[in-house]
């Protein structure tokens, strides 16, 4: 039986500033931009309580919080403390697979550390971050990915959920789709208003039926109503894609101005390119964000990165503005993930 422990840090980088400089323990903090377009990357509890949360427009959330306090990421300070919550993770098993600088999949399913209890092993792993770094997580324990990523959002923040073999079946059933990792607010309302709502409702269909609502998720959503997720940890994760993109400090009105952009933005990508990255290129793309924050991404194929390239894709693009101003720009190159992998990515370093 796989036994699988999801920990995920609460408010992360929130919490790190809170540790580190007390007088922000008892106020609404954001960690992110100050600027009039710059957008939050996390809270805390106390901000959230105002509706405040990550991807949110700095102006905005200081509408709904007058008093939050915006502080600036160090990312550099994250990124070492990251590392030493991964050092904890190594005392208990060697199947790592971690999702970003705050949160990772666990296989204990060979330990021997606490008589093999996943529950225990959760537990131990919460406390001995606490008592080292003074922070906080939350854990899932489950039979496979899919299940404790969900069990650990349960009983946020310091708590931890266990969804044993013989409870998957009945938690499952009633599980709200949009909890589903994967299935974004568009998707969820689309399920909806095809009448479902939770996987009792998706038990009831077939996967064809759901194709013509999700397309290719609809296999993976089918096996999720049941509970099934058959992925094993990706213990070596290898990047996919490279991207960089800048949100403008005045919004956009012409194609012109959008190219002064990519022209700026391409001697960035390239440089992240040759410092972090010997990977096959197979696609070039780029992305727009409209003034109304919708967004329009078009891509094509490539075996290189090159500027005339994203320059054509811009013409595209912007095509599809419909006369609404532009408020950001990015590039994205993709990866060959078939070819043998001269770099690995560990989201820890």
């Amino acid at each position: 039986m796989r036994k699988i422990i999801h920990v995920d840090m609460d408010c992360f980088y929130a919490a790190v500033e809170m540790r580190d400089f007390p007088e922000y323990r008892d106020i609404p903090i954001a960690v992110g931009g100050t600027g009039p377009r710059s957008v939050l990357c996390t809270s805390n509890y106390l901000a959230r309580q105002y509706g405040v949360r990550s991807a949110m427009s700095s102006k905005q959330a200081m509408q709904l919080c007058p008093e939050l306090l915006i502080v600036n990421g160090r990312m550099s300070v994250y990124q070492e403390v990251s590392q030493q919550i991964r050092e904890i993770f190594k005392q208990y098993t060697d199947i790592i697979e971690p999702l970003s600088l705050d949160e990772a999949y666990l296989d204990v399913s060979q330990s021997t550390v606490c008589g093999g209890s996943a529950t225990l092993i959760a537990q131990k792993i919460r406390q001995q971050i606490f008592d080292e770094l003074n922070l906080t997580a939350s854990a899932g324990i489950a039979p496979n990915k899919f299940l404790a990523k969900i069990a650990s959002d349960e009983n946020k923040p310091n708590g931890q959920c266990v969804i044993s073999p013989d409870k998957v079946s009945d938690f499952v059933e009633t599980l709200p789709l949009k909890k589903i990792p994967g299935i974004g607010p568009k998707t969820s309302q689309k399920l909806k208003s095809k009448g479902f709502e939770t996987c009792k409702d998706v038990r009831a269909s077939n996967v064809r039926q759901l194709q013509l609502i999700v397309g290719k998720f609809a296999n993976a959503l089918y096996q999720r109503s049941f509970g099934d997720d058959y992925r094993e940890l990706e213990v070596s994760r290898q990047r996919k894609s490279l991207a960089i993109e800048t949100t403008l400090a005045e919004d956009l009105n012409s194609e012109g101005e959008c190219l002064a952009v990519v022209e700026k933005l391409f001697p960035k990508l390239e440089e992240r390119l040759a410092k972090h990255c010997k990977r096959k290129i197979i696609r070039q793309g780029i992305k727009l964000k409209f003034a109304d924050f919708n967004q329009t991404t078009v891509e094509q194929q490539s075996r290189g990165c090159e500027q005339d390239v994203f320059v054509q894709l811009l013409s595209k693009a912007f095509n599809r503005s419909d006369n609404r101003r532009i408020r950001l720009v990015g590039l994205t190159l993709g990866f060959d993930n078939n070819e043998s992998v001269s770099q690995q990515l560990d989201l820890f370093s």
